[in-house]
């Protein structure tokens, strides 16, 4: 039985221009968290990952705060269903 959950996260404040897809990436893949991040068009940022619970909460624990420069105003995280990506990807629009 595996134990991962997949999340959906949009997260709002200052977060775009501040490399937090490429911190994010870099995050989920010293975690071994597979997805992807996208900047949306209005401003925020939008991330869909998959995990094992704990590295999970470790993850969503980074992205309250993101990269040194940004500012993160809110987080809204649904939880899914269970989706595997092959890695985690930074889409760009």
């Amino acid at each position: 039985m595996r134990f991962c959950m997949t999340i959906h996260l949009t997260i709002s404040g200052k977060v775009q221009g501040v490399f937090f897809r490429a911190s994010a990436k870099d995050e989920a893949d010293k975690l071994g968290i597979t997805g992807w991040v996208k900047n949306t068009f209005d401003g925020n940022v939008e991330i869909m990952a998959t995990g094992n619970k704990n590295l999970m909460d470790q993850f969503v624990a980074w992205c309250k705060h993101g990269p040194k420069r940004a500012v993160v105003a809110s987080i809204i995280i649904i939880e899914k269903d269970e989706t595997e990506f092959e890695e985690f990807s930074v889409l760009r629009n």
